[in-house]
Parts: structure tokens; C-alpha cells; sequence
């Protein structure tokens, strides 16, 4: 009889342990903690991934492992989603872009929103992410900024190289839109120069094709219009301060006369000595109650914003001067190096002026408004333009929201959710759920205590594929190398 009670004893025991599962052709982070900007911070998890896919989340005291799986210790480590980078330019510095894609998954940034560069050049990177989702970023197009007449980035100086074409007529931009649509663009960008006419056309046109316009809103016409027209987003929240000023309206005619009285200048000309003219005195006269109204509109129309703020306020905060940001320099051409620090010791010399300082208050204040007011934002840098490091200056860019008053949650989400429901993927991308693409960011501290954790990343894991901290330092050495 006793006998008979242990064995039974012993069976119930058996019985009760939990059984270890194998996951066949699967990645295992085990005991890891996640953070998305649905789902917030989840301690203990553990992520199967198969196929590209996140296959299946559970606790990890309740999914014992077999030890014959692929597992990834993740004790003590954190899980992100993949950092979208929602502003840059790979023909604004051709030499540069084919190493843009390796930067960019190097720090961690495994989505890219390109906002203007010729058709054919940003086609190239396209195709080169759609051959190899597992070791390139994604990367959304929306080929040439389209201009008006005359055209800011027509190709006349380094500064202003061919990433626009300057349309003449309503019928000019239709027929481009058209032509763009079928060599499959992701987005539209609408330029300074365009007419409300043309602007009004390009926006009818993006809504019914189902392509987002995004932009700076034309001099010809102010913020509440543009938006009302149509515009989807707000890039660098350009000519914004215009639009918020007490005087606002007498700027837009002031502005119109100079249009006209400047057709025959180059645009790029045309459009700086506008700014000159306008944007100081915008800031000196700017009216919280006349903004108030403005950001009711945008809030009201789903008007988004990408503030660029490290873009927007470098000539006042220098952050590319410090030997930190200047390490990763060295996996740039010798020649982008070169003048990249002769042009950083340039501006580093130059006194900062009372507009500069003044704008840089200004644009810090407008980000924590427009949080406020519930306006969607999404973190974008323009890199490569003025001595942003692709890469890692996305991380720069998600201190600097938090610097101006975004929680480190909410940063992340301008960087991880927010871009994915941009497009329309946010049933595949942008936080850490079942059935959803495994770009992935294993880190090795909290970024919600710290946003600059997102930094210490220990793997990136591309549609599946686990890039470990070695690789990763193998990929930023190969391209040291190749100076």
C-alpha cells in the first residue's frame, strides 16, 4: 500500500511540471522586458519569433523552454521595436548613400522615411531594401520635392543639390504625381514654392491615390489653409512661426509681393531672403492665443508634425561639435569627414545670433504645445544634412523630444508606432505584439528611465534576423575601413 502511495505521489508530481516546448526554426528571447508604446513596459516575457514574425509572447514563467531552441538570454535586458528615422535623404549627398542603409541598421533604425531626391537615385535604395528585408532597413520613397517656379533645391550649389522639380502650372504637378504614383512612391512631398493652386491640386490628387502629402507649407499660403487643404504633415514645422504671429496675415501679404516681385531670382535665393525678412519678426510677434487657434486646426485635420528639433536648433546647441558624435565620423568617406569638421569648427566659431537663440526657444516650447494639443508627431532628422550622422542622430533626436517635454514613452512611440500608422502598417510594425514583423531592438538599459539607453543596443533583429553586438561592430568597422 505504501508503495502504491509514493508512485502515485511520484506521478502527480510529474504531472504538475510544466513541459518545455520546443519552437522548431525559431529565435527565443527569454526573460526579457518589453516596451511599446501600446502595450507599456511587460516584465518576464519571453518573444518567440518565426518566420520574420513575432509567433508568440508569454510570461516566461508560464512558456518553459526546451534547451534545444535557439534562446537569447534577455535577463536584465530591455525589447523595443525598431527606430524609424522619419526625415532623411539619401540623394541629398551621393557620395554618402550607399552606406546609409549599414549606418542606419547599425544604430538601430530598421524603418526610413525618405522625403525628396531624384526618382531614379532613391528608387536604387528602395530596391536594395526590398532584396534584403532581413539585413536593410525599410525604406518608404517619396522621389522629388515638387516645387514651383522658381525651385529651391534646383542643383545650383553643394548646399542645394537637385532634390526638387520646379513645376510651372496645376496641369505640371498633376501630370508628375501621375508619373510618380506608377514608379510606386510612398508618399508625396509639396514644396515652398508652389502656388495654392498647385498645392490644392497635389493634395486632391495624393487623396485619391492614397499617397500622404507631406511638406513645407508654400510661402503663398499659411498653416490653417494648407492644412485645410489637405496637408497630411508638417515637416521641420516650417513657416509655422508665420502663421502664429499677431501680424500674421499682413506677413502672408507681405510675403505673396515678394513672390512676385522675386520670379526671376533663383529660388533658393528667393525663398532666404523671404525667411530674412519674415521669420524674426514672426517670433517677435508671436501670439499664444492666434497659435492656440492655429493648433486647433492642425489637431482638428490629423496634421502631423516632424519637428527635426536637433536640425532646427544645432546652431545654437551644437550637438555634432562633441567628440562623442564625432567618433562616428569615421564611418563616413574621408571626404565627408573632412568637411564635416571644417564646417563644424566653422559654425562652433561664429557667434549665435538673437534669432537663432530666439527660435530655438520658440521651436522647444511649440513641441511641448503641439504634444499638448494632441497633434500626432513622428522623429525625424534630415540626415545627412548639416552634419547629422546617419543613425545615430535619430537618437539625438529622441533626447531632444524629451528634453522639450515628451515622456520617454511617448519619444519612442514618434519613432516606433507613430511612423507605422503614418502608412497604414500599424497592424505590422511598430510595437511588440503576435502576428506582427520582428524588427526588434534588444538593449542593455531601461530607456524609460533614461532615453538615452536607446544607445546601448546589444542586437538588432531585422524581420527575424538577430544581429548581435558583434556583428553589428564588425558591419561600423567594415565601413571604417573602406574610407
Amino acid at each position: 500500500m505504501k508503495n502504491h502511495l509514493l508512485l502515485l505521489g511520484c506521478l502527480m508530481i510529474i504531472s504538475c511540471q510544466p513541459t518545455s516546448t520546443l519552437f522548431d526554426d525559431a529565435l527565443c528571447i527569454e526573460n526579457i522586458t518589453t516596451i511599446d508604446a501600446i502595450n507599456g513596459l511587460r516584465e518576464s516575457q519571453t518573444v518567440i519569433i518565426k518566420a520574420g514574425k513575432i509567433f508568440k509572447i508569454s510570461p516566461t514563467s508560464d512558456l518553459p523552454l526546451s534547451p534545444e531552441n535557439d534562446i537569447v538570454d534577455g535577463t536584465g535586458k530591455f525589447l523595443i521595436p525598431g527606430l524609424w528615422d522619419a526625415h532623411v535623404h539619401f540623394a541629398y549627398m551621393e557620395e554618402l548613400a550607399p552606406r546609409m542603409h549599414d549606418l542606419f541598421l547599425a544604430y538601430g533604425i530598421t524603418s526610413l522615411r525618405d522625403t525628396g531626391g531624384k526618382i531614379d537615385f532613391v528608387r536604387k535604395w528602395k530596391a536594395q531594401s526590398l532584396a534584403n528585408p532581413t539585413t536593410t532597413p525599410r525604406l518608404m520613397i517619396a522621389g522629388p520635392l515638387l516645387d514651383g517656379l522658381p525651385n529651391v533645391y534646383d542643383g545650383s550649389d553643394p548646399m542645394r543639390p537637385p532634390l526638387s522639380v520646379g513645376l510651372g502650372s496645376k496641369e505640371a504637378v498633376e501630370q508628375k504625381i501621375e508619373e510618380l504614383d506608377s514608379l510606386g512612391v510612398d508618399l508625396l512631398k509639396a514644396y515652398e514654392m508652389l502656388t495654392p493652386e498647385q498645392f490644392s491640386a497635389a493634395t486632391a490628387l495624393g487623396q485619391e491615390k492614397g499617397l500622404k502629402v507631406t511638406g513645407h507649407v508654400p510661402l503663398s499660403m499659411d498653416v490653417i489653409s494648407a492644412s485645410n487643404a489637405g496637408l497630411n504633415s508638417m515637416e521641420h514645422m516650417r513657416n509655422l512661426e508665420l502663421s502664429c504671429a499677431s501680424n500674421a496675415e499682413e506677413l502672408l501679404q507681405q510675403r505673396r509681393q515678394l513672390l512676385s516681385e522675386g520670379r526671376q531670382d533663383p529660388g533658393g535665393v528667393l525663398r532666404s531672403r523671404i525667411h530674412q525678412t519674415q521669420r524674426a519678426t514672426a517670433i517677435e510677434n508671436y501670439d499664444p492665443k492666434v497659435a492656440e487657434k492655429v493648433l486647433q486646426v492642425l489637431a482638428k485635420n490629423q496634421t502631423w508634425q516632424i519637428p527635426t528639433i536637433t536640425l532646427s536648433t544645432a546652431f545654437t546647441e551644437l550637438p555634432f561639435a562633441t567628440e562623442e558624435w564625432q567618433s562616428s565620423f569615421a564611418y563616413l568617406p574621408d571626404s565627408v569627414e573632412q568637411r564635416w569638421k571644417q564646417g563644424i569648427a566653422t559654425v562652433a566659431a561664429q557667434e549665435k545670433t538673437t534669432f537663432q537663440k530666439n527660435y530655438s526657444k520658440w521651436l522647444m516650447n511649440m513641441v511641448k504645445q503641439v504634444h499638448s494639443a494632441g497633434i500626432d508627431m513622428m522623429a525625424g532628422t534630415d540626415t545627412p544634412i548639416f552634419f547629422l550622422t546617419p543613425g545615430r542622430s535619430l537618437h539625438e533626436e529622441l533626447a531632444v523630444l524629451v528634453t522639450a517635454g515628451l515622456s520617454p514613452l511617448d519619444a519612442l512611440k514618434t519613432a516606433t508606432l507613430n511612423p507605422a500608422r503614418y502608412f497604414g502598417l500599424e497592424q505590422e510594425l511598430g510595437s511588440i505584439e503576435e502576428q506582427k514583423w520582428a524588427d526588434l531592438l534588444l538593449l542593455d538599459a531601461n530607456p524609460l528611465e533614461d532615453i538615452t539607453n536607446t544607445q546601448r543596443i546589444r542586437a538588432v533583429v531585422k524581420q527575424g534576423n538577430l544581429i548581435n553586438r558583434e556583428q553589428l561592430d564588425q558591419l561600423l568597422a567594415k565601413l571604417s575601413s573602406e574610407k
